[in-house]
């Protein structure tokens, strides 16, 4: 039998410190995967701060507001659910970059305060991560940029796959429709999202 022989002292130290630099690497990979993470809510909170004054001079203005100058997006609306001490600005872009600022109407459907269904989309682990606990029966508020409130009522949930769902055509009045990714407790990109209904109080 032979016997292994041990590495020199050299070579023992150098792979001690290949191994130190590699176990650096990792942490330091880490801590960026958890900065990048955080990020996006600071920049989310941020961004409703800048879009919640453009919003109050669009409302004195009577039209959108840049949050910023080059920004490609303006003010729209506020959304709030006063159960859950909810206050959103809305963005008149659907865009997938404008999402990064806050909730956005979607294009194909209707402007909020007019007749038919808006269609309000925004990320689930930032702006709308409320959704999982808004029930039917709950309030929500829409003020446009005319300074009318408009107010409806939660009738139900869906969970449906992004490739499935269309508005209904039947639909008359002011309806309104929150949408965002599901399920709310995964960082995995699939394919539902959970859609949330609410008519017109006043209809």
């Amino acid at each position: 039998m032979i016997a292994a022989r041990s590495l020199p002292s050299g070579g023992r130290a150098f792979g001690r410190g290949l191994a130190h630099v590699a176990l650096v690497a990792l942490c330091l990979l880490g801590l960026a995967r958890i900065a990048s993470g955080a990020i996006v809510p600071v920049k989310a909170a941020v961004a409703q701060l800048l879009l919640e004054r453009a919003f109050d001079r669009g409302l004195a203005e009577h039209r959108p507001q840049k949050p910023w100058p080059w920004a490609d997006m303006a003010a729209t609306a506020r959304l709030t659910v006063p159960r859950l001490g909810i206050d959103r600005i809305v963005l008149d872009t659907g865009s997938g970059q404008a999402m990064a600022f806050g909730p956005t109407v979607l294009p194909g459907g209707a402007h909020l305060g007019e007749p038919g269904i808006s269609v309000i989309a925004a990320h689930r682990d930032t702006h709308f991560r409320f959704l999982k606990d808004i029930r039917p029966g709950d309030l929500i508020t829409a003020q446009t940029l005319d300074g009318k409130m408009r107010r409806y009522r939660v009738s139900h949930s869906e969970i449906v796959r992004w490739d499935l769902f269309a508005l209904p055509r039947d639909t008359a009045g002011h309806a309104l429709v929150l949408t965002t990714c599901y399920p709310f407790d995964t960082l995995a990109h699939g394919p539902l999202r959970y859609v949330l209904f609410a008519k017109a109080e006043d209809e």
